[in-house]
């Protein structure tokens, strides 16, 4: 039954029983008891049909206590019970289904900001097409005011671009040719042509979406808890007014107990909560994949984060090509770039762009490509048998480290360098320096998951020790380990988990899912690969760490609305059974309070849709986050080392 459907029964029986009050006070009992019999049946009706529903399922719901009560009124005699408790039933029902609609109002709004159009341009002509048309390699162009359509590369001109819908973050963010953007969002001011990569499902608006609707659908371990409390408490429910009926020969007393047994509010206390709390992560650019990973991130105690792309900015740049031996650095690079190609880690693009920008033709992919596990990448190029990446590509190829070589590498890493090996042919050809930037935001995020109840923070790198020691001492992460493969990432999680530790993981890169799949909680960078944000837990889409700060908070906000909701509910209960029992409630006014109940769990519920730590905001915290410039983001170089 529609939330609509339900407005207009609840409508029309409360009509009935003004009209019946007024019957009353004009002494007209035939037409007042008539009118209650229709307004029961009416209200009733819908009731009994979900009660039997339920029962072929084999499924014992509050529908069918409800069913039971307004039946056995009807019977005795007892009009004005009947009527009053259908009614405020199906008016709870309707108000429950539209708050929890309101709650969803996030989704509906992302679904509704979906683009319909958009502009290609096949064969020279430009044309208009639905959106669903669009197909990869189209050439789509988006003039100012407009909304992209799907995810793809810009090839000319540019715009500034509100991402809101996908990173949460209200500021227009400056967009050129070879920059990435996405569909769903809208160029404030500009004109841009594009290449789609990503069109219809695939696109990260759709999966967003996608990835929402199904959070929304999934159940938290209270809520489990909750549908298997009510599978035994309904018959149980049903046993004890049978007793009561027996021992008190009153049927409308056993009537009574039946109604005001009934625990509406303590169902849909969770949900609602829930619902709320995944909302309010998708209006900020946080995707939860369900109620089950909100509540394990309330509970986390050690943070484990990755450094390249997660800690540091991703955006690496090199900053030296030292040449050993034949090759001249310029020849050195041009040979790294080309193997590189292959590659999807970030230092290795580094080094990629770094050559384009030196004028180097970069663009025939090598041949013969090997991984080398947790060190780098081997291949042909014209000719060349060429290896790049960490210590473990020379010792995996059998190349010795010369004194010189060794000495100028741990300079340049202690300098918060990372240094790149190039060997070519078997031999050493040189050293590429590479350096990132720590995330301007990462230190005062960090203290502040400190101040709300994270005890350890880890750093897991591939990196070397050196430059991982230089960001870990910047952001007062209490321990990190240094040359890590995968697996060692994997082992470290684990010993971490088997210690008594509930561990979230924070990575965005490939090497990182086994870890993110591991931890009790895994979170993914928006900005991450598709491998780890499908493993992830939750997904950062802004690809900053105030969005990692909110999420922690909200997710402890939650539980503890769930908790706080848990407690209205049982309580209500408990004190209306003691007050049946007491003689002191009746049916109609405990149907009223039950009602109540339910408003306040509701209520209660959706202050979390707008909820913000109101500790963010304070003085404290404030002050420890880097200043911002006039477009709103943070000055390059504030609270940023080289790693």
């Amino acid at each position: 039954m529609t939330g609509r459907t339900k407005a207009r029964i609840a409508a029309a029986t409360g009509i009935m029983l003004i009209a019946a009050l007024a019957f009353h006070l004009a002494d007209f009992s035939a037409w007042r008891d008539g009118l209650l019999f229709v307004s029961a049946i009416t209200a009733g009706v819908p009731t009994a049909i979900r009660a039997f529903q339920a029962l072929r399922h084999k499924a014992f719901s509050i529908d069918l206590l409800v069913t039971i009560a307004v039946v056995g009124a009807l019977i005795i005699g007892e009009y004005v019970e009947a009527a009053v408790v259908s009614f405020l039933f199906i008016f709870g029902a309707w108000l429950e289904a539209r708050t929890l609609e309101k709650t969803r109002r996030s989704l509906r709004d992302l679904v509704d900001m979906a683009p319909q159009e958009a502009q290609v341009i096949r064969d020279g002509v430009t044309l208009t097409i639905s959106v669903d048309d669009v197909v990869v390699g189209d050439h789509v162009v988006v003039q100012s005011g407009g909304q992209i359509p799907v995810d793809g590369t810009i090839t000319s001109g540019q715009a500034l671009v509100n991402e809101a819908t996908i990173t949460g973050e209200p500021v227009p963010a400056s967009k050129k040719a070879g920059d990435r953007v996405y569909g769903g969002t809208i160029v404030d001011n500009g004109f841009i042509g594009m290449t789609a990569e990503q069109v219809g499902d695939d696109t990260t608006f759709a999966q967003i979406i996608e990835l929402v609707e199904e959070a929304q659908d999934s159940k938290t371990k209270a809520q489990r808890f909750l549908d298997r409390f009510a599978q035994i408490y309904t018959p149980s429910i049903v046993v004890l007014a049978v007793i009561v009926l027996i021992f008190s020969q009153n049927i409308e007393f056993a009537l009574t107990f039946l109604v005001i047994a009934c625990p509406g509010a303590l169902v849909i206390s969770t949900p609602v909560s829930m619902v709320a709390g995944l909302g309010n992560g998708a209006r900020h650019g946080v995707l939860v994949k369900g109620g089950d990973a909100l509540e394990r991130f309330s509970r986390i105690d050690a943070m484990v984060f990755d450094k390249t792309g997660t800690l540091t900015v991703g955006r690496p740049e090199v900053t030296e090509v030292f040449p050993f031996g034949t090759h001249d650095a310029g020849h050195l690079l041009d040979l790294s770039a080309r193997l590189e190609l292959a590659s999807e880690h970030p230092l290795g693009r580094t080094i990629v762009e770094e050559a384009r920008l030196r004028g180097h033709e970069v663009s025939i992919a090598p041949t013969e490509v090997e991984v080398i596990k947790g060190g780098g990448i081997r291949g042909q190029v014209d000719g060349y048998t060429v290896a790049v990446g960490s210590r473990r590509v020379l010792s995996e190829m059998g190349v010795a480290l010369p004194a010189a070589a060794e000495e100028h590498a741990v300079q340049r890493e202690q300098g918060g360098n990372t240094a790149v090996f190039s060997v070519v042919d078997g031999e050493l050809a040189g050293v590429i320096s590479i350096a990132d930037q720590i995330r301007p935001e990462a230190k005062a995020a960090i203290a502040a998951m400190r101040r709300r109840g994270i005890k350890t923070f880890h750093m897991l790198t591939g990196d070397n020790r050196h430059t991982a020691a230089l960001v870990a001492a910047e952001l007062g992460i209490d321990e990190v380990r240094s040359e890590l493969l995968p697996a060692d990432k994997v082992r470290i999680v684990q010993e971490l988990k088997d210690a008594g530790h509930r561990v979230a993981m924070v990575g965005d890169g490939i090497n990182d899912a086994p870890a993110i799949a591991t931890a009790d909680v895994g979170l993914a960078m928006g900005a991450g690969t598709d491998v780890s944000i499908q493993t992830a837990d939750v997904i950062l889409m802004g690809n900053r760490f105030d969005q990692l700060v909110h999420a922690y908070s909200l997710s402890k906000a939650t539980v503890r609305n769930m908790k706080q909701n848990t407690v209205i509910a049982l309580g209500t209960v408990v004190l209306l059974l003691t007050g049946v029992l007491l003689q002191k409630v009746f049916m109609a006014t405990g149907m009223l309070v039950h009602e109540i109940s339910v408003l306040v769990v509701i209520i209660n519920a959706v202050r979390l849709v707008r909820y913000r730590d109101k500790r963010a905001a304070a003085p404290t915290a404030a002050a420890e986050l880097p200043p911002m410039d006039e477009q709103g983001d943070f000055r390059e170089g504030e609270l940023a080392a080289r790693n």
